[in-house]
């Protein structure tokens, strides 16, 4: 049995396919994990969504801020807009079953056997990985009541960006969604800073660091992660691996075998503007 891991699909279902085809992945033996962002930007976030699901306990992924938007779309909090092509998903026969199984779904995960977890953005320097672990329970706790409206409603936004335990209430979710979620460059001392979107080595590192390079950064285990385009999988941290490579961007589609750490990547068209 085989691990895989492959970035951001963000309904680019053709590329994935192609892709795992390359890797010669069997989802009778293999497992498929995904960073997350399964939806929007790209064609077919339904038949991505679908086809994730239907792998059943082969596939595990984590939260993303694009499908977190989803559900917030879905409920009503956000419109739908046309640049994210979302309506094919949104007017399925099944999308309320869709959804209702993606809200499930988890902001971190650990591999049971092999010493890694995933994310979709990253890990707070601020934390340690077991925190983080525990803080991801406290969003998936809420998000699986029936109170998940508010929440969703809510976790819009940039502050608090700076941990402490007495952060509470909407404040404390909120910032927990961003790190896992939204993430990539913090100040020295680790804080999030949400508007700098460039690639690390068009940015001034005297002031901002990606999340991966604050030294406070606790790496007990390694991390996957997606979310960043712009790094185009370029992670020169040990047991740090960036697996976004922007394929709804027109770069290409990566995934990860673990065994072995073979990279397989396809080159994809531009499916966003």
């Amino acid at each position: 049995m085989a691990t895989y891991i492959v970035g951001d699909i963000q309904g680019c279902y053709d590329e994935l396919q192609q892709l795992l085809k390359l890797a010669d992945f069997c989802p009778k033996q293999d497992e498929l994990w995904v960073t997350g962002d399964l939806v929007s930007r790209g064609p077919k976030s339904l038949e991505t969504l679908r086809f994730i699901k239907e792998l059943g306990d082969s596939a595990k992924f984590v939260l993303g801020n694009h499908d977190l938007h989803l559900l917030a779309i879905h409920q009503g909090i956000h419109r739908n807009k046309e640049k994210d092509k979302l309506s094919a998903l949104l007017n399925a026969p099944d999308c309320d079953d869709l959804l209702k199984w993606l809200r499930f779904q988890p902001l971190i995960l650990r591999h049971p056997e092999f010493d890694f977890v995933m994310v979709h953005a990253g890990i707070s320097p601020q934390w340690t990985i077991p925190q983080a672990e525990k803080f991801a329970k406290e969003v998936e706790l809420r998000l699986h009541t029936d109170d998940f409206k508010q929440l969703l409603s809510d976790m819009y936004g940039n502050h608090p960006q700076s941990w402490s335990e007495n952060l509470q209430g909407i404040d404390r979710l909120r910032f927990i969604i961003n790190v896992f979620t939204r993430m990539r460059y913090c100040t020295l001392d680790g804080a999030l800073e949400f508007e700098n979107k460039l690639a690390p080595e068009q940015t001034d590192n005297s002031t901002l660091k990606p999340w991966f390079e604050i030294e406070s950064l606790d790496k007990s285990s390694d991390i996957l992660f997606g979310h960043w385009a712009a790094l185009l999988g370029k992670v020169n941290e040990s047991g740090i691996y960036g697996l976004d490579t922007g394929c709804v961007w027109g770069n290409s589609l990566t995934m990860l075998r673990w065994q072995d750490k073979k990279l397989f990547s396809l080159a994809c068209p531009i499916h966003s503007e």
